[in-house]
């Protein structure tokens, strides 16, 4: 038997798309061969162990942040695959993601919901973020629309108060509504930490993005945080495949492997249509956080001065359906929520939901979906096996 090839993975953890490359490697190991792989733990731009030096292998799968990082998988002179966008080694074959692809699925996510105003928020420390952020950009002047960046030159804030500091006062100047692309999830998250601070309603006047789908972390945000789904699990397992290639001694070129993105995941944080109605977009944002607790058209009429003939003209215009639609939407979203990932009696998720009697859900549901609420469930469960 041919002895088992020892590869080493320099490859933080402590992230959804560094998880994502790994999931990838792994499933390329499965279909393929047995590897031996070495995994020290590491976060992101951590100096390399000192374990590494004395590691004799065949190859490496890395990603080469820091000049550190890159001399240390220089010193072992083994084949080597680049998974980041640093390009401390330009001599390496290197897989990433197709920003280019990134910029347009988030350029079209804002022109979709009728946003005129759109910014980027970046991270001046990663060259994947000034290539979405001048990719947006682009796509942004071709379609006619205004747009403003953030920190895609220059320094970061020393310190997490100083950059809270500087965000607040950014989105405060920002026309309204706008559509903010960020370049990850984590200054998604920042963002909407400002946003808050700075009394300004997501997604009715702010709509945000994020990039990576980390599912912990966009649902932990408030409100649940949109995201582009980078293919990260497809980018590992191509990695690995080059570098299978090159210990079997056709190395590839040293040039770039861009794998493009598989779509956006939808939640609340841009979860709206554009609109300049300031008082549609509170009935809207109070419909929206309230509507599951049973409220009417008459209770969102005492939190906006308007009557009942005016808003409804009015939200029709800019939302597309009545207040009472809009309503019955919230409440439909949650149910089906509740029924695909919970196993709540019908009674219970009514309850939930804000509906009075679970035969007037029942009937809803049947009407809006055209399914009953259990064959719904049981569809998407079957479905869900299926996949």
């Amino acid at each position: 038997m041919k002895p088992r090839r020892q590869v080493a993975l320099l490859v933080e953890t402590s992230n959804a798309y560094a998880r994502g490359l790994l999931e990838g490697v792994s499933a390329y190991v499965r279909d393929h061969r047995s590897w031996s792989m070495s995994l020290p733990e590491t976060g992101r731009g951590d100096a390399p162990s000192a374990a590494l030096a004395r590691w004799k292998g065949d190859g490496v799968l890395a990603r080469i942040e820091t000049a550190d990082i890159a001399r240390a998988v220089r010193r072992l002179q083994v084949p080597a695959i680049d998974l980041s966008a640093a390009r401390f080694l330009r001599d390496l074959p290197w897989v990433e993601t197709d920003d280019d692809a990134i910029a347009r699925l988030a350029l079209d996510h804002f022109v979709e919901r009728g946003f005129r105003h759109v910014a980027f928020c970046g991270d001046p420390r990663f060259n994947w973020s000034k290539w979405r952020c001048e990719r947006f950009f682009g796509l942004a002047e071709e379609a006619g629309l205004t747009w403003t960046d953030y920190g895609a030159s220059g320094s970061l804030p020393v310190s997490w108060q100083a950059e809270h500091a500087k965000l607040v006062r950014w989105v405060r100047s920002l026309p309204r509504p706008i559509g903010i692309f960020a370049c990850y999830d984590i200054k998604a998250l920042q963002l909407l930490d400002a946003c808050r601070d700075a009394g300004i309603a997501v997604p009715e006047e702010v709509a945000v993005l994020g990039v990576d789908n980390d599912p912990v972390l966009c649902e932990l945000c408030d409100p649940p945080l949109s995201s582009v789904i980078p293919d990260a699990r497809r980018t590992g397992y191509l990695a690995a495949e080059l570098l299978d290639r090159w210990i079997e001694g056709k190395r590839p070129p040293a040039e770039a492997h861009r794998i493009a993105p598989l779509g956006i995941r939808t939640r609340q944080s841009t979860d709206v249509l554009a609109m300049e109605d300031r008082d549609v977009a509170a009935a809207v944002r109070f419909i929206r956080e309230r509507a599951c607790t049973g409220i009417s058209v008459a209770t969102v009429l005492r939190e906006v001065p308007l009557s009942r003939r005016v808003l409804e003209r009015r939200f029709f215009r800019c939302v597309g359906r009545s207040p009472h639609a809009e309503i019955l939407r919230v409440k439909l979203a949650r149910v089906m929520q509740l029924l695909v990932e919970s196993d709540l009696s019908i009674e219970a998720i009514a309850t939930m939901a804000g509906f009075e009697h679970p035969e007037y859900l029942s009937v809803a549901f049947k009407r809006e979906m055209g399914v009953a609420p259990n064959h719904y469930r049981n569809e998407k469960r079957i479905r869900a096996t299926c996949s």
